[in-house]
Order: C-alpha cells, then sequence, then structure tokens
C-alpha cells in the first residue's frame, strides 16, 4: 500500500484515475515506520508521504482510486456510495463514536505479551474503520456533493432536501464528534513502545490507536471542515449548536475553534516535555513526543499558512502568537482561548523554545521532505517582543537562561531572513553590561577563558562565531556575550550579501556611538575583553581597516593603568594578524606596535636587575609582540617593507636583556622567521625561473624579493651579531645557538648579499668557520651546527665548489674534537671545582645523539669514503657510536697510508692527516690538568694510543714525528711522572695502564720505520719504559697479576716480530739499568715482583743469549747478596730458566757468553763469597754438568787465590764446599778433586 501512496504523490487528478487499482490504504498517522537509515522523518502512510496534504491544498480528489464502487463498507455495512451520508449522516456519526467507545473499552484490557497480538489486532481494525469513514466523508464532499441553488422555487425530490441540508447537519456531527473526543491533552499518559514478535512486527497497545486515532479525527475533522468551505465557497450554519459567544455555529467558526483547541492541545503536550528539559539541552530536546505529532505540526503549518493567502483568515504563526501572547497578557479583558492552557512556570523561554522547533518545521514541504535551503516564513515581530521581555527584565534575567534565549534567537537567525533590529535590541543591553563576565557559577566557562591566552585564540574565538553552523553545545562552552556576537555576525553578513553595505552602516553607526572617551575610562579588564573580541568580529565581517582604526583611537582613552595590559597587546596582535589573513598592508599598525615594543625592550634593559615583578610584566608584554610577530611572518602570503618595521633595534636591546629562558623564546622566533623568509625565497625564485614571465610580473617578483632582502638585512643587523658575541659565553643556550647559526648560514647561502660587510665576500665560509671550525667554540654547539649544515645538500655541493679546499678536512678535524670533548662539562670553570663523574652520565643523550647524527652524515662525505674505500675496511653507513666510528677512522687513514707506493701520495698523506687533526694536544689539555675525568682520561690515552698505533707509519715521517713527541711528552711523560715524589692520580694510572700497549707498540713500529735512526725516539720509549715497567708491578709477585702488565701486553699483542724485538731489547736493557746496575748496598724496592717479571716475560718470549749475557750478571748478583728468601727463590728460578733456555742450540757445548758470565762472576766475588758461589754453581751443575766442568779451572785458581790472600794455608772449610761442588761432576769433578790434593803450591 505504501508504494501505492507514494506513486501517486507527483501524479495529477487526471492521471491518478487510470492507475487502475482498486483500493489504496488511506493515509493515517503512524509512527511504527522504521528510521534506522535516517532517510525518511514519516511514515509512508502519513499525510504528507502520500501526497494527501498536497491533493487538499489543490482542491483535488482526496482518494482517486477508492470509493469508487456503488457501494461501500462502513463500520461492516454496505451502504450506497453517493448516497449514504445525506440519508445516514445522523446514523453513520452515531456508529462512529460507537466504535470509538469501542477502542476505548480495550485499554481496560490488561496487555501483556500474550493478549497483544489479538488487541492489537482489534483496536488496528477499529481504528482503519473510523479513519475509513472520515476519508469517505472527504470523498464525498469532493465528488457528490451539489451546490444547492437559493432562489429556485421549483419543487424538489425529498433527496435534494435532506442534500440541501446535509451541510449544516455535518457541521452539527463534525461539533458532536469534537466534543465527543475531548481534547488531546486530557488523554491519558500513553505509553508509546512497541511490542515486536517472532516475525519482527511490531504490535502497538489499544492506547496507541486510540492517541492516533485521534490525531487522525482532529486532522481529518480540519480536513473536512477546509473542503466543505472550498466546496460550497459560502457560510454554512450549524442548526443544533452554538458557539460559546452564543453565536450560530458555522463551518468557518468551528474550523477557527477547532484549529485553536489543537493548537492548545499542541502547546499543552509540548509543556509537559518542557518541565523536564535542562536549559543547556534545549535546542538538543524535542517537544514532539512522537513523528505524528511532529507531522501534525507540518500539516497545520501548510494548511493555515495555505488559507491565509486566500482568504482573510490568519497566518499559522499568528494563530500560535495569539496562543503564546496569553502566557504574558496578564490583563482580564483579553480573550482567552476556549481550551485553557497550563501557565508554565518559565513562559518567557517555553515560548523561545518552541518557537524554535516549530520554526524549524518549516523545512518541510508539503511532501514531508526536509530541504534546509527552503524559503521560510519568519516571526521576527513576535522574536523581536521575546527578546524584550528577554533582556528587559528589571532585575535581569540570569544567565543559564539568557544563554537559551539567544541560542534559539541564533537558531531563528539560521531559518529567517536578517533582521538587523534585533542586532539593535541586543546591542543596547550588551554595551551597558561590558564589564559582566556573563557567566555561570555551577558551570566552567570554556569560551571566553581561552581568549586570554593568545591573539590567536581570539581570532579562533571570532572564526567560531562567524561560523555559518553553529555547535550544539553552544551553552556550554560560549556566553549569553559571544551567543551575541554569533547572532551579530550571522545578521550582519546576510543582510551585506542580500542588502549590500547599507545595513553594515547601521549596525556600525549604534554599536560606535556607544563607545566614547567615560565609556572607555569605565571599562574592566573583562569589559576590555569583550570590546577587543566585539570589534575583532566587525572586522572579520566587515571593513577591517575602518574598525581596527576605530580601535586604536579608542584605546587612547583608556585608563593609564591599562596601557601596559597584555590585553591591549593581545588585541593589536590578533588585528594584525586579520590584516595578514585579507592581505592587507600592515604598516600603520606596525609602525605603532613595533614603536611600543622599542620602549618596553628599552625598559625591560634597564630592569635588568630591577625587582622581578617588573621584570615578569615587561616580559609578558615582550612575549605577546614576539608570538604575534612570529604569527605574522609565518601567516603572510609575501612580504611588505611594513614588516620591516616589527623587526627594530628593540631586539639588539631584547636580546642583551634576556635570561637562558627567555633567550630561548627569542631564538625559537628567529628560527621561525628565518625559516620563513628562506621559503619564501625560494618560492620567489621558482616563480622568477619560469618560462613566458611578462614584465609585469617579473617587476612585482623583484618587488617581493627587495622586500624579503630587507627583512633578512634587519635580522643579520639585530639578531647575528648578538650571537657572534655569545659564541663562547654560557648565557645562550647551546641548542638554540646551534640552531639559530645554522639558519643564518642557510640564509647566507640563499641571499648571500644581505649578509652585513663582515662576513663577505664569502658569509656562507665565514660563519662556518665561527661557529663550525674555531677550536674555541663549545663541542655541543659545534656538534649540531655541523650537522644542520651537513644534512643540507645544497650547502655542502657550495662549499664543494667555493674553492675552500679543505672545507671537508676542517669538518672531519671538528668532528674529531667533539668526540675527544665529549666529557668536558665547562671549559671556563676553574680547575679545582672539577669533580670525577661516571662515564654512563658523563655526557648528556641529547649531546650523544648529536654525536651519532654527525658520525652519520660526516661518513657520507667524499673524502671520508674514499678512506674507507682505499683501506678496504668496513664502511658504517649508520654508525651508533661516535668514538668506533673515530677508532675505525683512524685505522682507516692507517692502512690507506700503508697502502700507497709513491712517495708524493705519501707525503700529501700525511700533510692531510695532519689537518684532520690539528691541534688535537689542545682538545684533550682540559683533561690533563686538575681536572680529573675517568672517563674523559680513559677516552683521551685509549684514542690517542689507537692514533699512535695505527698512524705508526705516518709518525715515522719526519712531517709527523714532531707530533709523536709531544703526544708521548704530554701523556706519558709529563711533569708529574718524572717527579719520583709525586704519585699519580689513581684515574691516570688507570687509563694509562689500559692504554700503554697501545703507545709501546706504535712507537716500536715507528723506530723501525724511520728512515734514519732517531736516538730520541729510542730515548723516549726506554724513559715511557722505565716509568711504567715499575708503576704497574703488583705488591706480590704473582704471575696472574702479572699477566695484566701492560708492558707485557705489548709484547704479547705486538703483530710482527721486528717491533716486538726492539720492545723486548728495550725492556731488558731498563730492567738491567733499573734495577741490577744499582751501586752501593742500596737495593732497588719490589725486587722479587722484578724478578717474576722476568721469569714471565722469558716464558712469553723465546729468550735470545744475548739478553741472558744481559740479565744473568744481575741475577748472580742478587743471590749472593740478598737472602731474602722470597727473592732467592725467584733469583734462583730465573738462573735455571736461562741456563736451560742455552741448553738449547748449545751443540753440546755451553755457550762461551754464558760461561763468560759465570767466570766474570767467580772473578768478582770467589774471594768473598765462596760458599755462595759454590751453592749457586751446585744448582747449575744439577742443570748442565759442562757449563761447571768449563769453570773447574777458574774456581780452582780463585781457591788458591783466596788461602794466598788470606796467608793461613789451606782453608779447609772452604776446600770442603769446594769438593762437595766437584762430588756433582762425576769423574771430571773426582780428577780435579786429586789434583787439588796434590797441589802442595
Amino acid at each position: 500500500m505504501d508504494n501505492c501512496s507514494a506513486a501517486s504523490m507527483f501524479l495529477t487528478d487526471s492521471l491518478e484515475l487510470e492507475l487502475g487499482t482498486d483500493w489504496c490504504k488511506p493515509p493515517c498517522f503512524s509512527c511504527g515506520f522504521d528510521n534506522r537509515g535516517g532517510g525518511s522523518h514519516f511514515s509512508g502512510e502519513s499525510y504528507l508521504s502520500s501526497g494527501s496534504l498536497k491533493r487538499l491544498i489543490l482542491n483535488l480528489d482526496p482518494l482517486p482510486t477508492n470509493f469508487e464502487e456503488d457501494t461501500v463498507e462502513i463500520f461492516g455495512i454496505q451502504w450506497v456510495t453517493e448516497t449514504a451520508l445525506v440519508n445516514s449522516s445522523r446514523v453513520l456519526f452515531h456508529l462512529f463514536r460507537q466504535q470509538l467507545y469501542n477502542l476505548e473499552t480495550l485499554l481496560q484490557a490488561s496487555c501483556d505479551f500474550g493478549k497483544i497480538s489479538i488487541l492489537h489486532s482489534k483496536a488496528d481494525n477499529i481504528r482503519q474503520q473510523c479513519v475509513t469513514f472520515l476519508h469517505y466523508v472527504k470523498v464525498f464532499i469532493f465528488r457528490y456533493l451539489k451546490v444547492q441553488n437559493a432562489e429556485s422555487h421549483v419543487p424538489v425530490h425529498p433527496y435534494e432536501t435532506l442534500e440541501a441540508q446535509f451541510p449544516s447537519v455535518l457541521v452539527d456531527e463534525l461539533h458532536g464528534l469534537l466534543l465527543y473526543v475531548g481534547h488531546l491533552s486530557e488523554l491519558p499518559n500513553i505509553n508509546l513502545g512497541a511490542f515486536v514478535n517472532q516475525n519482527q512486527i511490531k504490535l502497538f497497545p489499544p492506547s496507541w490507536h486510540l492517541l492516533h486515532l485521534h490525531l487522525d479525527i482532529h486532522w481529518l475533522v480540519l480536513e473536512i471542515l477546509h473542503m466543505l468551505g472550498e466546496k460550497l465557497k459560502q457560510v454554512i450554519y450549524g442548526h443544533q449548536f452554538m458557539n460559546l459567544a452564543g453565536d450560530n455555529l458555522t463551518n468557518v467558526s468551528l474550523f477557527e475553534e477547532h484549529c485553536e483547541n489543537l493548537l492548545c492541545d499542541l502547546i499543552s503536550l509540548s509543556l509537559n516535555r518542557y518541565d523536564k528539559v535542562r536549559p543547556s539541552e534545549a535546542l538538543m530536546s524535542h517537544h514532539c513526543p512522537c513523528p505524528c505529532i511532529k507531522e501534525l505540526w507540518v500539516l497545520l503549518i501548510h494548511l493555515l499558512d495555505h488559507r491565509s493567502k486566500w482568504s482573510l483568515s490568519e497566518s499559522f504563526w499568528n494563530w500560535l502568537n495569539k496562543l503564546l501572547k496569553t502566557f504574558f497578557d496578564k490583563s482580564s479583558d483579553r480573550r482567552r482561548p476556549s481550551v485553557p492552557i497550563i501557565q508554565p512556570r518559565d513562559p518567557l523561554g517555553f515560548s523561545w523554545w518552541i518557537m524554535t522547533h516549530v520554526a524549524s518545521f518549516y523545512q518541510f514541504d508539503r511532501h514531508g521532505t526536509q530541504d534546509e535551503m527552503r524559503q521560510m516564513e519568519s516571526n521576527w515581530n513576535f522574536v523581536e517582543e521575546l527578546l524584550k521581555k528577554s533582556i528587559g527584565v528589571q532585575d535581569g534575567i540570569p544567565e543559564e537562561q539568557l544563554r537559551m534565549h539567544l541560542h534559539c534567537c541564533l537558531t531563528l537567525c539560521d531559518f529567517w531572513e536578517p533582521n538587523i533590529v534585533i542586532v539593535t535590541i541586543l546591542w543596547e543591553y550588551y554595551s551597558k553590561n561590558l564589564n559582566s563576565s556573563f557567566s555561570i557559577s555551577w558551570l566552567p566557562l570554556k569560551g571566553l577563558t581561552h581568549i586570554i591566552k593568545s591573539p590567536l585564540s581570539m581570532l579562533e574565538m571570532v572564526k567560531t562565531c562567524c561560523c555559518d553552523k553553529q555547535d550544539n553545545g553552544l551553552y556550554k562552552s560560549s556566553s549569553s556575550y559571544t551567543i551575541f556576537l554569533c547572532i551579530l555576525a550571522k545578521v550582519v553578513k546576510k543582510a551585506m550579501k542580500n542588502n549590500g553595505p547599507h545595513p553594515w552602516k547601521q549596525v556600525k553607526g549604534r554599536i560606535y556611538s556607544k563607545f566614547h572617551q567615560k565609556r572607555m575610562e569605565e571599562l574592566t579588564e573583562v569589559g576590555l575583553q569583550n570590546f577587543f573580541i566585539l570589534f575583532l568580529l566587525l572586522a572579520a565581517v566587515a571593513e577591517v581597516e575602518d574598525v581596527a582604526g576605530h580601535v586604536l583611537g579608542l584605546l587612547n582613552f583608556l585608563k593609564p593603568s591599562f596601557i601596559t595590559s597584555p590585553l591591549i597587546w593581545k588585541g593589536q596582535v590578533a588585528f594584525l594578524l586579520m590584516y595578514i589573513q585579507k592581505n592587507l598592508d600592515i604598516g600603520v599598525l606596525a609602525e605603532k606596535f613595533s614603536g611600543a615594543f622599542r620602549e618596553k625592550a628599552k625598559e625591560f634593559l634597564v630592569s635588568k636587575n630591577d625587582e622581578m615583578g617588573q621584570r615578569q610584566t615587561l616580559w609578558t608584554l615582550l612575549s605577546i609582540y614576539i608570538d604575534g610577530v612570529q604569527e605574522v611572518f609565518e601567516t603572510s602570503h609575501c612580504l611588505h617593507p611594513s614588516h620591516e618595521k616589527l623587526l627594530n633595534d628593540g631586539f639588539s636591546m631584547l636580546l642583551r636583556a634576556c635570561q637562558e629562558s627567555e633567550l630561548r623564546i627569542v631564538l625559537s622566533f628567529l628560527q621561525a622567521v628565518l625559516a620563513r623568509i628562506r621559503s619564501m625565497h625560494q618560492q620567489l625564485r621558482q616563480e622568477l625561473q619560469k618560462e613566458n614571465v611578462d614584465l609585469t610580473a617579473q617587476s612585482s617578483l623583484s618587488a617581493k624579493e627587495r622586500h624579503l632582502a630587507a627583512v633578512a638585512s634587519a635580522l643579520w643587523r639585530h639578531f647575528f651579531s648578538f650571537l657572534k658575541s655569545q659564541r663562547m659565553s654560557q648565557i645562550v643556550p647551546l641548542s638554540e645557538l646551534a640552531d639559530a647559526a645554522a639558519d643564518f648560514t642557510l640564509l647566507a647561502l640563499d641571499m648571500p648579499s644581505t649578509a652585513p660587510s663582515d662576513l663577505q665576500p664569502q658569509p656562507v665560509i665565514s660563519i662556518i668557520q665561527l661557529f663550525g671550525w674555531d677550536d674555541i667554540i663549545w663541542p655541543q654547539v659545534v656538534a649540531r651546527y655541523l650537522s644542520h649544515c651537513l644534512q643540507n645538500s645544497m650547502l655542502c655541493e657550495a662549499l664543494s665548489h667555493s674553492g675552500c679546499v679543505s672545507f671537508q678536512a676542517l669538518t672531519v678535524r671538528s668532528w674529531i674534537r667533539c668526540i675527544l670533548q665529549m666529557y668536558i662539562k665547562n671549559f671556563y670553570v676553574p680547575d679545582d671545582l672539577f669533580i670525577d663523574i661516571n662515564p654512563e652520565q658523563a655526557v648528556e643523550k641529547e649531546y650523544l645523539g648529536q654525536l651519532a647524527e654527525l658520525t652519520r652524515l660526516l661518513f657520507k662525505l667524499s673524502e671520508v669514503k674514499n678512506i674507507f674505500s682505499k683501506a678496504q675496511v668496513e664502511y658504517l653507513s649508520s654508525p651508533e657510536d661516535p668514538t668506533k666510528a673515530l677508532i675505525l677512522f683512524f685505522e682507516a687513514i692507517g692502512i690507506t697510508y700503508g697502502n700507497l707506493q709513491t712517495l708524493s701520495d705519501k707525503s700529501a698523506m700525511v700533510t692531510k692527516s695532519l689537518e684532520y687533526l690539528g691541534e688535537i694536544l689542545k682538545y684533550i689539555k682540559p683533561y690533563l690538568g686538575k681536572k680529573i675525568s675517568s672517563a674523559g682520561l680513559q677516552l683521551t690515552y685509549r684514542m690517542m694510543g689507537i692514533l699512535v698505533k695505527s698512524w705508526a707509519q705516518i709518525f715515522a715521517t719526519s712531517k709527523a714525528q714532531k707530533l709523536l713527541f709531544r703526544i708521548i711528552d704530554c701523556l706519558l711523560l709529563p711533569h708529574t711522572v718524572l717527579q719520583q715524589e709525586k704519585e699519580l692520580p689513581a684515574p691516570m694510572l688507570i687509563a694509562i695502564q689500559k692504554s700503554l700497549p697501545l703507545y709501546l707498540q706504535g712507537m716500536c713500529i715507528v723506530c723501525c720505520q724511520s728512515q734514519n735512526p732517531n736516538a730520541y725516539l729510542n730515548q723516549l720509549l726506554g724513559n715511557v719504559i722505565e716509568q711504567y715497567i715499575g708503576r704497574f708491578l703488583p705488591a706480590s709477585p704473582h704471575v696472574a697479576g702479572l699477566g695484566q702488565h701492560p708492558v707485557l701486553m705489548a709484547l704479547r699483542n705486538s703483530a710482527t716480530l721486528a717491533p716486538m724485538s726492539l720492545l723486548k731489547k728495550c725492556i731488558i736493557q731498563v730492567i738491567r739499568k733499573s734495577y741490577f746496575e744499582c751501586k752501593g748496598s742500596l737495593l732497588p724496592p719490589r725486587l722479587a715482583s722484578i724478578l717474576a717479571f722476568i721469569l714471565q716475560l722469558f716464558k712469553e718470549t723465546n729468550i735470545d743469549i744475548s739478553e741472558v749475557e744481559l740479565l744473568l750478571p744481575g741475577i748472580l748478583k742478587l743471590l749472593v747478596l740478598v737472602s731474602e728468601p722470597q727473592v732467592k727463590r725467584l733469583a734462583t728460578e730465573n738462573l735455571q730458566y736461562m741456563v736451560k733456555a742455552c741448553q738449547v742450540g748449545s751443540e753440546g757445548e755451553p755457550a762461551a757468553q754464558l760461561t763468560s758470565v759465570f767466570r766474570h762472576f767467580i772473578q768478582d766475588y770467589g774471594t768473598r763469597y765462596d760458599n755462595q758461589i759454590y751453592s749457586i754453581l751446585e744448582t747449575v751443575a744439577a742443570l748442565d754438568q759442562r757449563v761447571v766442568i768449563h769453570l773447574l779451572s777458574t774456581l780452582t785458581q780463585s781457591l788458591k787465590d783466596s788461602e794466598r790472600k788470606w796467608g793461613l794455608g789451606r782453608n779447609i772449610a772452604q776446600r770442603e764446599a769446594y769438593s762437595k761442588l766437584l762430588s756433582h761432576l762425576g769423574q771430571v769433578g773426582q780428577d780435579e778433586m786429586q789434583r787439588l790434593e796434590s797441589d802442595n803450591t
């Protein structure tokens, strides 16, 4: 059925007759349709969707395909279609009331799920019969009712007599029916919910059917009365009834009375819902309990407005206004509606609420289709009265109510044509209350509080007020004043669109006239805030220059205490930004505002040491200016000469007065402006490079470029000179200093002519020299600055082609310095203030990350890539550890040098390598003073040790040897080492112990590689070993402790034989000189440890007879002179190891050098220490009898010389000891014993 009704919506009467459909279900009210898709607002069976309303207004057949048979079934009885209503109208209406009664009786039955199906079926059947009857009445009037000729005197048929009386009878019956059904507001509370059965069919209780049948009756009675009047074109009097005033009842009076009653009922239903509505939810809470009530409102709107156009009847708004006015009219003589309406608790709020919701129904056309662009009838006259009541209450209406009223008014402004009068009415109120905050105590205000934070939030507020569609949460988010501004913006915009500038002039005159000197002096902080928002909104919707000029004039009237108010500065910034948004020249505003900034910057400089309160006040104003100017540059499409005015010498004064936190803000501003200028310059260059650019465009672009250059020059003048002067200070935050310097470098690359003269002719290189290559700049600054530079491919390319051949080398040098100085916290504090710190805490994560980034970028340089390529070392494209990367780099250079063949290439490589290092000893010098940093010392000694070892071949050249000598003198042989009475600091000793093998190995390689023997270098090597061989000996001679001795580790890790042999020779010479050549009876310390060291040395290396020749005399001497058991034991072990070693390769004969050593030993000590000598030789004999046998002649002669010396004859004790030794020599010993006995000398 729905399809049938929908298909007939737009068809003409003649076409409808050709549909051939037997029966279409008559339209009725129904809210049981599924609207989850949101596509339709009304059911397909409704009076709107079915086209019933359209047919009524166009005076077409109500149901062209129904009631076409000769008979019709009504209330279960067959009736003659063409005569039933004339012949039996009273019977039919009686049956109608009986059916209505039957439906009412169903309400008494309990409605549970078991009975709902039957009750729904019965109630629906009754309702359909009643609705069908009323539709039959409409069809009967349209098709069969004839207009009677009152002047005819011809005898008529009885039916004609009844037919002539029928209109009056019908009016009486309709009136009686209305009296019977009563008012909608009198119906009991009805549950609009439905039961849903297993087939997903909705089943409604009888009460639902009763309500909707009442709606059908009320509406269809209006339709019938309207059709009756349209058909007969005359007033029809009733015969049985008079109205309440005593007048005869007519179809017109019944229509009006019923229409009034129906509107009263609808208002009463809305009142019931309004009592439960919160003001904050007024526009979101609808006044219709179901879509059918909403449809009834729409039907009334269309019908009453249609009747008012073609007759003297009143329009819908007049009907509604008349009823709503009764809430406010207290006089007794005004006629009250026939149906008393309950007096609402808030008549004004209710009137606004229902007016707004009902106005929205005008969006629905005759088919129930919503069209938001549809022209709607306005009701401004009544709204103006409401508005006056809202703001005209003597004690003032509460803010929570006023917000709701104005929100409704704003919604009506959306619906209707603009009305300047409402703006005037509201402005009269708000101009008197401008100093009010318009807040609600229990509701936090979100709107205006944000304005205070920044000028951008002011503009955002204005933008929100100017939006075409406002948020439903406006009540909670904005004050009534803000909603007024929304109304103002909407009305002015719509009025100017329709009528040009005239409405704006009206509004401007009204608003401007309220501001004069006295009024401006009365403004509080809140009032000034409201003042700025008002004028910013006017500027946004109308003439910004006119408004801004007027505001600047009005600000001169403020009280002196307000001159330094941050709000004034924010307001001026907001106007500046609005100028930029509209692409206007900011000259006038910029000149005045920048002048005020210069004055405050001067005060800020003078108040540097004054009270913090005044300084904070000034900084608040200055920061507003800084943020505002930054926003101006970032939002400007192009720069004008006036932009330069914003960058005056106030910044030069401000920078000198700022503290660290303040400098961060100013330098952040500088970076933003520099970035914007560079971006705009690049855009200009691209446009100039385009083909087919005409002369006019070229001229315009050239002018823009000049403006950019002027602004850039101002930045160089006021900012760069300060940065240059603060390169080495701690005042400027290091990261911001590096960032700003990098931005100026890129500006110099893009616009070199704008740089100051002291940087010319190559400003880019000059700046890099200042901030990237200068050794006195903080490494944190250098690392961050160079990272920025290396990231810019255009900059790197420009430097590569600029003739600066050392660009990459100098950058590498700075990188090396940054790594070596990573643990230096402060260059300029006294030495004794430095404390030792853990390596984990020594370097900030940010700096480590910066070093890693710089390393990554540096490894992309062509020189660095080339070195790694030639060295065939694994190349790290993304090195994470800068120290490991530096080690790889040093090693790669050493390998690359070793692979070179020609002398010229090697000479060039040495020069380049030394250029990489620069004054490297200066970089590490801070670690070597009184400042003790474990991490710094370990890094220094390790890196320099790796450098000495990996660059040994380079240091072997005459160019580089001087640096090697300085490294050794500075790190290994400083004055504190040479002063025996002073102990080295423990962190330094630890660092040296870990890295000494690298130095020793490197020095040995240099000695071996040197083209000419270098006595000084050999001397240095000996001095180093001499200084540290004893320092790192363990207190007790444990082999485990000796294994980590750096001198032994240097031997152990030597890769080549020649350097190892040299190192070992040097070690043995140092041991002999320092420990075994002591004069007198004073013995050196730690003899046991050095003997253990020698023993470990021989165990780890191949012993040579020449080395035995050097060390054995000392060991024999110790065996004779020292009685300490540990020393004797270790000396004996050394003796045994040497004798055993000499046996290897001796081919059965003892080494001549070994025999010579023992012979000299016997000759030196034989006369005094004969017993010790015999004991030592017994030990030797146990290992190698041949050695002792070769010494027999010397021993025998020594015995004789001893006896001769003492002159006491034979020394029996000595001879017995000698005989004991000889007994270990077998037959040779026995023979020597016999010769000695037989000798009578």
